[in-house]
């Protein structure tokens, strides 16, 4: 059997384009999974702020007047200073998980811009004819970009790469203390 080309360990242009594509798939997901995490986090501040409402429409109803300090039985200021408590724990933890929101906001962003870029290189590297050049860019994009720290269980073409000419993988300490 006669074969048009002889089998070759370069890998040609189009694996590295469907590689750049698999990445930012990768990434997409991670996207639509941190987009899911910060609604999850949104509706407990939306309940968390319905609660808060609740209590303070319930603290204040039937209050004509400010409690008074001469309250016989010392419910009154008691029952404020617990409601005041309650209000200011319920803020902090409204505004803890707005920081939360705030930054899985900014990761989604980086995600999508990253992914972005894959796509885009996706398509660049559909016109180089050598896989090798492909390989280069991919690798180049991939240390420019930062990448490997967007994919901590999956090893990126810039992690393999490197691994097999033996640099130094800084995020990865080497145990010799």
């Amino acid at each position: 059997m006669d074969e048009a080309e002889p089998p070759t360990d370069d890998p040609g242009p189009e694996a590295f384009v469907e590689y750049c594509r698999t990445q930012a798939a990768l990434l997409s997901g991670r996207v639509q999974q941190m987009g899911e995490e910060a609604d999850d986090l949104l509706d407990e501040i939306d309940a968390e702020l319905a609660e808060l409402r609740g209590e303070l429409d319930d603290a204040t109803s039937g209050t004509t007047s400010p409690p008074s300090t001469d309250d016989p039985d010392g419910t009154g200021p008691a029952r404020t200073d617990a409601t005041t408590d309650a209000a200011e724990s319920t803020v902090s933890t409204v505004e803890r998980k707005q920081t939360l929101v705030e930054a899985k906001q900014a990761r989604m962003r980086a995600f999508n811009d990253l992914a972005g870029g894959y796509a885009d290189l996706a398509e660049e590297l559909a016109d180089i004819g050598d896989g090798g050049d492909a390989l280069e860019r991919v690798v180049q994009f991939e240390l420019d970009h930062d990448a490997p720290a967007y994919f901590p269980d999956r090893e990126t073409l810039a992690e393999t790469v490197a691994e097999g000419t033996g640099e130094d993988q800084p995020e990865e300490p080497d145990g010799d203390g």
